[in-house]
């Protein structure tokens, strides 16, 4: 895997800071839950792609609903994105679920409950 130069990460940085500052103030689809983070985002190198991973405190239908609320608003997204952002090509944004700090609530209850079994 090859390793992101300092520019891909400073993108990736700037995009993340501006995709969650529009996906809070700017998006009005009520199928987006109020509780939505952008946990991470990954441009690609010639700035075509951009992998956007959403959380959502809720259930997986909250979950869901989000995503496609999202995917529904893309445009409207790049066309903000591409304001508030100075790049050469503004990026297909693919949203992707992130159940990882639920993996990890999860994952944190079982140990905590092995640890009581054993005392």
């Amino acid at each position: 895997m090859r390793k992101n130069s300092i520019k891909n990460i400073r993108i990736n940085n700037e995009v993340h800071k501006e995709l969650s500052n529009i996906i809070r103030s700017e998006i009005k689809d009520p199928r987006v839950n109020e509780m939505t983070s952008v946990t991470d985002v990954y441009v690609a190198p010639d700035l075509k792609t951009c992998k956007a991973y959403i959380s959502v405190l809720g259930d997986d239908a909250d979950l869901q609903s989000t995503i496609e609320g999202l995917q529904s608003a893309e445009r409207f997204i790049r066309k903000k994105l591409a304001e508030n952002v100075n790049l050469r090509n503004t990026p297909e944004i693919t949203f992707i679920a992130d159940d990882s700090i639920a993996y990890g609530v999860k994952m944190s209850k079982i140990i905590d409950d092995t640890m009581e079994k054993e005392e």
